[in-house]
């Protein structure tokens, strides 16, 4: 699966491809997730940078001993950006078989580049090969680039978290 993308580490026109992640891809996976974390935190949390590392770092640790499915976008140079989900959690409401995206980062400076959209559309071809009917995650309501992404894909709102302070 290959594609362009224009900017980001001053290359024009790299090529990237993603490939299925491998186990010499998940330090790089952790780091990219822990320098992406503030977009997954809720201003309505007061909470700690440690916690929230703490709290990713369980979180990945989970999925990987899981059954999952990690996808790698990389252009010749460097990972760009991944996908990780498990196939095996169903939705804990119906039942239904589903794929279950855990955490989903782009490089800051890879993103509005395409990398996102086609990180997005592997995962739902994964998820399709292995006959799931579902591709589900969560946003952070604040993280409204995201979310433009995840329309423009077609994925719309299931279900929604309230919170109120205490």
């Amino acid at each position: 699966m290959a594609g362009e993308r224009s900017g980001g580490s001053g290359r024009l026109n790299a090529q990237y491809a993603i490939r299925a992640g491998e186990p010499r891809d998940i330090a790089w996976v952790i780091d990219l997730g822990r320098r992406t974390l503030d977009d997954s935190v809720s201003p309505l949390r007061e909470t700690s940078a440690a916690n929230v590392a703490a709290s990713f770092d369980r979180l990945i640790e989970y999925a990987l001993a899981q059954s999952h499915v990690l996808l790698v976008a990389e252009d010749a140079l460097e990972p760009l950006g991944y996908v990780l989900f498990l196939d095996a959690l169903p939705d804990e409401v119906t039942g239904s078989a589903q794929a279950f995206i855990v955490y989903f980062a782009v490089e800051p400076e890879a993103r509005r580049r395409g990398v996102g959209r086609r990180l997005f559309l592997a995962a739902e071809d994964a998820a399709r090969a292995k006959g799931l009917p579902y591709l589900t995650f969560m946003v952070t309501e604040e993280n409204l680039a995201a979310r433009e992404l995840y329309a423009q894909l077609g994925y719309v709102t299931e279900r929604r978290q309230l919170c109120k302070r205490l």
